[in-house]
């Protein structure tokens, strides 16, 4: 199993930048998709996951109404649309396929985990 996580780079505050997930060697629909991100010094923190069927999406309350989750099953790809970046989003953004509905945030409960990309939020 492949989480291939991409997209990240240098964005000016206020800037965008859309992460992609690819997934390889797993049925895809059949995992929920969660976003964590880790920033220099800190514990890993969730972002946002995707439900598998259909699709229920949650929100750490950091990153409600500037972030958005998706996923096309098709293409066995999950997607995070960051918007309105500040610099505190500035970290290490990966992509794991697992957790539940009840739990989403719980780090522990993602099976498959990706390399992680970096976002850097500065001018």
């Amino acid at each position: 199993v492949q989480l291939q996580a991409s997209g990240g780079g240098l964005v000016q505050p206020g800037g965008s930048l859309r992460l992609s997930c690819a997934a390889s060697g797993l049925t895809f629909s059949d995992y929920g998709i969660g976003w964590f991100r880790q920033a220099p010094g800190q514990e890993r923190e969730f972002v946002a996951r995707v439900g598998r069927g259909r699709g229920v999406k949650f929100y750490a309350d950091s990153v409600k109404g500037r972030f958005t989750v998706s996923r096309d099953n098709a293409k066995s790809t999950a997607y995070l649309q960051l918007s309105s970046l500040i610099s505190e989003d500035t970290a290490v953004y990966f992509c794991a396929a697992g957790g539940n509905f009840w739990s989403p945030a719980q780090v522990h409960e993602y099976v498959y985990w990706g390399q992680g990309t970096l976002v850097t939020v500065s001018s």
